[in-house]
């Protein structure tokens, strides 16, 4: 998930026919109207932003099948986009997956308060494994705690570590050709957050009815494929504390034969990299595309 702001989706989620079912089924899931909430948020990952954009991604991905006339052979979600691919691949029913996605933010902006307050997490581009190893080496030797939090391409990675280590490691990156981006604050995706996992498990997963998949899904922590509820339900919770691998999804997906990916929702990151790119045509199913005027119609 990254920042999708109500202005640049409020027209889509009012117009399109899979988003305002998603929106009814979200209102009585939640007993408030997501639209006006999400509307009046102030911040790009509050609760009322996550469901709407788990909303959007799932009226999108049913759009996407309606409009090009398919159906998935597998379903993969990055990072955040577990929820939506346990919820479309028929694991979790949309209210559940909705309710979920909710007290998770809840829980997730509770806990990061008072716990790993110095951690976040730094995204960068144009880092190969040998540039990664120096400044990792470099950590080791100063005795600096981080993990890596996601694999996104092969030079490509989010790296959690202490907020006071931020400004040394973009001025590494850039020395040594690297390109420092954004700044996760909460972080993600770390083993040092457990008790996070653990809480999830306890306070939310255990009252939450998942079913065997009717579509397979690829986990984004090691790219097996799961046809199970509990292999769904491990993906959900493993995401807190293990880091997503994309470039071994997209082997995954590849491997199986996969020669087209759609890729559903406001996407600028996964469905742009170069290990998608080159593996797959990738057909955006975006807000745009879902609100462009087709032709002859």
């Amino acid at each position: 998930m990254g920042p999708s702001h109500f202005r640049d989706v409020a027209r889509f989620m009012l117009v399109n026919r899979y988003a305002r079912e998603l929106l009814e089924i979200a209102d009585d899931a939640l007993g408030y109207s997501l639209y006006d909430r999400f509307r009046d948020a102030q911040g790009d990952y509050t609760e009322y932003a996550q469901v709407a954009f788990l909303v959007n991604c799932l009226a999108l991905a049913r759009w996407a099948e309606a409009e090009h006339g398919f159906t998935p052979d597998l379903v993969a979600g990055a990072s955040f986009g577990g929820k939506g691919a346990a919820i479309h691949s028929g694991a979790l029913a949309p209210g559940d997956g909705i309710r979920f996605t909710a007290e998770l933010a809840r829980l997730e902006h509770e806990y990061f308060a008072t716990q790993h307050q110095d951690v976040v997490t730094q995204s960068f581009a144009r880092t190969p494994d040998k540039i990664l190893k120096i400044v990792l080496g470099e950590l080791d030797e100063q005795g600096e705690w981080y993990e890596i939090s996601c694999y996104v391409d092969d030079d490509f990675s989010m790296l959690s570590l202490g907020r006071g280590r931020v400004e040394w490691l973009q001025q590494r990156l850039r020395a040594l050709g690297g390109l420092p981006l954004y700044v996760m604050d909460p972080p993600m995706h770390a083993a040092a957050f457990a008790p996070l996992r653990d809480r999830v498990e306890r306070e939310l997963m255990n009252g939450l009815s998942l079913r065997d998949p009717a579509v397979p899904v690829v986990a984004d922590q090691d790219g097996s494929v799961r046809t199970t509820a509990a292999g769904v339900r491990d993906i959900l919770l493993d995401g807190i504390v293990r880091p997503v691998r994309w470039p071994t999804v997209v082997d995954t997906l590849a491997n199986h034969g996969i020669k087209t990916l759609h890729m559903a929702g406001p996407d600028a990151l996964f469905g742009r990299v170069a290990c998608t790119t080159q593996a797959f045509r990738v057909v955006p199913a975006d807000p745009r595309a879902a609100l462009r005027p087709r032709r002859g119609r």
